[in-house]
Parts: structure tokens; C-alpha cells; sequence
């Protein structure tokens, strides 16, 4: 679906990176095809030492050429963006914006032509082919435009459709998630320290538990609930360990983590 595409990276940050990365090793696209911008010349410089990667320092100038636009820049400075490119772009394109916090209907409203927008969050993940995106179509987006954008985030990860109005939520739960799933298996392994282990046996053991429970989630459709019981043998030593958990409060902290996210997702492109 993307080989004779040419894709246009507007902001080729951490995010920007990750996709490039996860769409050339899952050979979905043509580095031929892909420009990059870039805020500064060194950063452009970086990208085609590491991808073979033509770049410009003008947003106008590679999106004018694309057939598929990701705005993948920062939600404060997506309206910089959009004044930029947003008289030039075609009907025929498609743009879309993995900005948190900032809706198509802001989009559209500074694009000149009815251009299709969809709006996507992933996450880092996406760098190893692991990510988790969500998508939402904009109102001039068709159902083809839907399908190529799952394609493309399918292609580093699984994605969901969505309804826009839960996208936010998507920001505060799988795009922030990473972050919080890492100082879990951070303290998972300071417990392995704790009771004896070597720090890095320890981390490893933390991390690929991590892999394996998500992986029993998403692979037998079980709830996390149930597959919790399948663990929790009665006076096991698990048990005990899940009373701690309970005592200290780790399930309301992460829901009130989770809460907290998505309610700053919804104020960043103001901020």
C-alpha cells in the first residue's frame, strides 16, 4: 500500500524517528519516497547519517510533493506548521497528525482545500515494531483513508479505530503508559535486588514478565482479572504480595495516572 507512496515526516523527533525506523525495517516503505524535516540542520544531518534520508529545513517544500503528510512536531507548534503548508496541500493527500491534544477540526480549519486528516497517537514502542496506536478520522476522511492509516501504524504495532472524542484518553493511557510500565519493572527489579538478585538478572526478569502478562492478555482475551486468579494460588506467597499491592495503593495510582494524562493531553496544544 506504501511502496509507490511518497510520505513527508514533518518533525523527525523521537516519535518522528521511530516511525521512520519501524516502517523501513517492516519494509512498508521506500526510503526514496520518504523526505524529513527538520527544525534544525544538524538533526537532518543526523537522520540521513542513520536512514540514507533526504531532508529539508521547509515544511512547505516536502509536504508539497507527498502524498501522505505526518505531522509529527510538538502540539504548540503544529499551528506554525499548518500556516506553513496549509494553503499549498491538495485534496488528493493525506495528512496525518500524531500531535497529542490537537484535533482534525483544528486541522481542517487551517487547511485551504478539503484535504483528509486523520489523527493518530502511538507510542515509542513503535521503534521495535511493539507500538500501540490509536487513529480517528477527520470529517473529509473516507474509510480507504482509515485503512491506509492503520496500515502504516499496523506496520509498527497494533492499531485501534477510534471515535475522536476518546483520543485524549488513548494519549493518557497508551501513549503515557510506556513511562509508567517502566517504573514498574524499575521496582520490580529493585525488589529483585532487595531480596538477592543480581540488578541486571534482576531487570530482565522484571522486564520479560512484563512482556509475557501483556502478551497473556492480548493473546488469550482473558481478563487481566481472571488471569490474576490463575496466578494466585490459595495462601500462596502471590497472594500476599497482591495484599501489599492493594495496601499501598499501586491500582488507584496508576487509574489516577492514567486520569491525570489524559486530562494534560487535552490542554497541551494551549500550553
Amino acid at each position: 500500500m506504501l511502496k509507490d507512496k511518497k510520505i513527508a515526516v514533518l518533525g523527525a523527533g523521537k516519535l518522528g524517528e521511530s516511525l521512520i525506523r519501524g516502517l523501513l525495517e517492516a519494509g512498508v516503505i521506500t526510503i526514496a519516497n520518504v523526505r524529513i524535516t527538520a527544525k534544525h540542520q544538524q538533526r537532518l544531518d543526523q537522520m540521513r547519517e542513520r536512514f540514507n534520508v533526504a531532508g529539508t529545513l521547509s515544511n512547505k517544500v516536502a509536504a508539497e510533493s507527498a502524498d501522505i503528510i505526518i505531522v509529527a512536531v510538538k502540539p504548540q507548534t503544529v499551528p506554525v506548521v499548518l500556516s506553513e503548508i496549509g494553503e499549498g496541500l491538495r485534496p488528493s493527500q493525506l495528512l496525518i497528525s500524531v500531535a497529542a491534544s490537537v484535533s482534525t477540526a483544528f486541522i481542517e480549519k487551517h487547511l485551504a482545500a478539503a484535504v483528509p486528516v486523520i489523527r493518530a497517537m502511538p507510542n515509542t514502542p513503535c521503534l521495535l515494531k511493539k507500538g500501540m496506536t490509536g487513529i480517528a478520522a477527520g470529517s473529509n476522511a473516507t474509510s480507504e483513508h482509515l485503512e491506509l492509516a492503520k496500515f502504516i501504524f499496523d506496520s509498527v504495532g497494533r492499531t485501534v479505530v477510534a471515535d475522536e472524542k476518546h483520543m485524549d484518553a488513548i494519549t493518557g493511557l497508551s501513549a503515557s503508559g510506556p513511562a509508567f510500565i517502566y517504573i514498574v519493572i524499575e521496582s520490580l527489579a529493585e525488589a529483585g535486588v532487595k531480596v538477592g538478585l543480581p540488578r541486571d538478572v534482576a531487570t530482565e526478569l522484571a522486564a520479560q514478565t512484563v512482556v509475557g502478562a501483556g502478551s497473556m492478555v492480548l493473546e488469550t482475551s482473558e481478563h487481566p482479572a481472571k488471569l490474576k486468579d490463575m496466578v494466585t494460588t490459595p495462601a500462596g506467597c502471590t497472594i500476599d504480595g497482591i495484599l501489599e499491592l492493594e495496601e499501598g495503593g499501586l491500582r488507584v495510582t496508576l487509574i489516577k495516572a492514567v486520569v491525570k494524562a489524559t486530562q494534560r493531553a487535552k490542554e497541551l496544544l494551549e500550553t
